[in-house]
């Protein structure tokens, strides 16, 4: 183009500034993104609200119809024996013991049952020995080890560990066993044609295709390591929520009875919780 021409035509438009998003437009943003999250938390919180006001009910005209809420205590009255139990340090010596007892029998079914479904699930012959034990003794519940395992270990906090162990090693192993046989052979052949090896097989392929099923099987067991707990403290256990569930039962105070429930239930869901969040942030894809 000519120097006249660019002349005449002047200097280029420039755009006008930007101006930033008001606050209105940015919360409007962050609820259309966190719609079905906010209408979750909604709905559950009305969950929760409707069950206290049934509970409320039920306790405060001692309802009869085939169960009995003539002596189930009532929301107030739990209310007031968690405020009493918070500033009572044996109440939280409890609860600190009991979810020690839960970190160091799970760790140890994660840190024996991950490796050994994912060995069992790459070799046949190691499956071939493994699986019939674990079989035969993976329906025998928890509170049946009690007896075998105040015999095996010297004292009661060991046992209790032991049987927190295997309450959650056999929902950790079938679960890790299940992802292995669901791995694609595809995979695996085209790893092997790349020139793979065993290890680099088994770290590249198996294990990532096998995540989502070992977290499954790290949610469940965190659950039944709960229940095998609870039953273990209130047989053979001194302290412990279990054991103050119990104490609470035998001491006939209801309100207690219902607050240890309300706490095991607690602690419960936030493990779950922790075991979720530590999936998310391994296999971030799955959130996508």
């Amino acid at each position: 183009m000519p120097a006249t021409a660019v002349a005449e035509a002047g200097p280029a438009p420039t755009a006008p500034p930007k101006t930033p998003p008001s606050f209105g437009t940015l919360a409007l943003r962050w609820y259309r993104l966190n719609q079905g999250r906010l209408r979750a938390t909604a709905i559950g919180i009305a969950s929760l609200i409707a069950f206290l006001l049934v509970w409320h009910l039920l306790t405060t005209y001692r309802v009869v119809f085939f169960v009995r809420f003539t002596n189930v205590p009532s929301p107030l009255a739990v209310y007031a024996s968690f405020t009493k139990a918070i500033h009572d340090p044996k109440f939280l010596m409890h609860i600190v013991l009991s979810c020690r007892r839960i970190f160091i029998g799970f760790s140890l079914a994660a840190i024996v049952g991950v490796p050994l479904g994912l060995i069992m699930g790459r070799f046949k012959l190691v499956h071939e020995i493994i699986f019939p034990v674990a079989e035969v003794l993976r329906p025998i519940p928890a509170i049946a080890w009690v007896p075998m395992a105040i015999m095996l270990w010297p004292t009661n906090e060991q046992s209790i560990v032991f049987i927190t162990f295997l309450g959650s090693f056999f929902p950790i192993l079938v679960n890790t066993l299940h992802g292995m046989s669901l791995v694609d052979p595809v995979l695996v052949r085209a790893a092997q044609c790349l020139g793979a090896r065993e290890r680099s097989i088994f770290r590249e392929v198996y294990f990532p295709a096998s995540l989502p099923h070992i977290f499954t099987g790290l949610t469940v067991g965190m659950g039944v390591a709960w229940v095998s707990l609870i039953a273990a403290e209130m047989i053979s256990g001194q302290y412990g929520i279990g054991y103050f569930t119990w104490e609470a039962y035998s001491l006939v105070q209801y309100a207690d009875i219902a607050l240890g429930m309300i706490a095991i239930g607690v602690l419960g869901l936030g493990s779950s919780l922790l075991i979720r969040g530590a999936g998310q942030l391994v296999m971030p894809w799955r959130s996508t």
